[in-house]
């Protein structure tokens, strides 16, 4: 029997992804002056007021307040009239150094310990060319199209940062996409100077008419093909939606967790990703899983895979790896067969993670909105500058998870 799933995300202006964008943008920082940084930084958004606090341990200092205000800034919050904005917010830092009794387990080279104890997962899919759910690729693409309008500011000039999309698509029997049923799309915006209702209107048209033919022309074929007349559209469903953003909703680092991975497919572990250096296995490990699923199914082991590794803390090599293909193997293995070859092929210590991944450069900010899975690795030039250690260049590899860098070495392992 079909049947529906459905995935939704958020902007960068949700306040939750505001607090995300700030403690990663901490993190590189830090990174960028002292690689081996201990980071886990957590950040608090509400009204006019930023909250800073964690642990460090660094050789470098940052001015951590005109950080903060830098990235309320380019996300767009720069009017008083959103009651949060990052010329005119308090912020207050509570950011204190690393316990002692965290740091002896992590910090002992390629004998490195993991961060924490806990599992983590990573999963991939072949029903998209990036490898990830659908129903979650469609919602990030919606949101990052409706920024781009904001920013350029030419059309839907009334348009505020934060917003939310989801979609609903049906599945047949055998897993694959028949058609998108429901689009959700609520959009901040500016107070109306008419009549309400007749400005919602404008909102919903500007929504059918501009941003969603933008995003269809984004896709592949085969999934314009899942856009069809009968699609049941939610456009600020509640009505108006001026007050947003922080003044709306107070926001926390780490509360997405579900949109930064697989939109509900799969699973996650539990912990957040944002503000954590990558000693803390919640993040690096959760990346090295989605590295393993990915090349899995671009291998053809598999049309879909989830991987599972779980740690204790201090301890080198992980407790366990375990895969899940959903039925859907190409090869004549188990899967506790597979996840034996895994283990032989992938390198799973924190230490050898790090060094796979490229995870001790400043390349998080990059990843806290619109999801830190299925974007393409590419290698770009930042710049750092702080008045208490000057003006540093640095070029970085992003999202090094996402290479298909071991398809042969998968390929040659399973014979295929």
């Amino acid at each position: 029997m079909a049947y529906l799933f459905t995935s939704e995300s958020v902007s960068e202006g949700h306040p939750d992804k505001i607090a995300d964008q700030i403690s990663d943008t901490l993190l590189d920082n830090f990174l960028a002056f002292d690689e081996k940084s201990k980071v886990a930084c957590e950040t608090l958004v509400t009204t006019g007021q930023v909250v800073l606090a964690g642990e460090v341990r660094s050789d470098t200092y940052l001015d951590v307040q005109n950080i903060a205000r830098d990235v309320i800034n380019e996300i767009g919050y720069t009017k008083g009239a959103y009651k949060f904005s990052g010329d005119s917010c308090g912020v207050i830092s509570l950011i204190h150094e690393q316990s002692q009794d965290i740091y002896q387990g992590v910090d002992r080279g390629e004998e490195q310990g993991a961060g924490d104890q806990g599992m983590m997962f990573g999963y991939a899919t072949n029903e998209t060319e990036n490898y990830m759910p659908l129903a979650l690729d469609i919602s990030h693409k919606i949101l990052i199209e409706l920024a781009k309008i904001r920013r350029e500011d030419k059309e839907m000039t009334y348009l505020r940062p934060d917003s939310k999309s989801q979609v609903t698509i049906e599945y047949s029997d055998e897993n694959v996409p028949q058609k998108i049923v429901a689009i959700v799309v609520s959009t901040q915006h500016d107070e109306f100077d008419e009549d309400d209702e007749k400005m919602l209107q404008q909102i919903r048209k500007d929504i059918m008419e501009i941003l969603i033919p933008r995003v269809q022309k984004q896709l592949p074929e085969y999934v314009q093909r899942l856009f069809n007349d009968d699609i049941t559209f939610h456009i600020n469903p509640t009505g108006k939606f001026v007050i947003g953003g922080p003044h709306g909703d107070a926001g926390l680092t780490g509360r997405k967790i579900i949109v930064d991975t697989y939109g509900g497919k799969g699973a996650h572990g539990g912990g957040a990703f944002s503000g954590k250096d990558p000693s803390k296995v919640d993040r690096s490990a959760a990346y090295a899983s989605r590295h393993i699923a990915k090349n899995l199914v671009a291998a053809g082991v598999a049309d879909e895979v989830l991987i599972q590794v779980s740690y204790a803390i201090g301890v080198v090599e992980p407790t366990s790896i375990s895969v899940e293909t959903y039925g859907s193997a190409k090869v004549d293995l188990k899967d506790g067969e597979i996840a034996k070859k895994i283990a032989e092929i992938f390198d799973m210590r924190p230490a050898a993670i790090e060094e796979r991944l490229k995870l001790r450069n400043p390349i998080y900010r990059e990843t806290a909105a619109y999801g830190h899975m299925g974007k393409e690795s590419k290698t770009i030039t930042k710049v750092f500058e702080s008045p208490y250690n000057g003006k540093i260049t640095r070029e970085v590899e992003l999202f090094t998870w996402e290479k298909l860098d071991y398809i042969d070495k998968v390929k040659k392992a399973f014979k295929l």
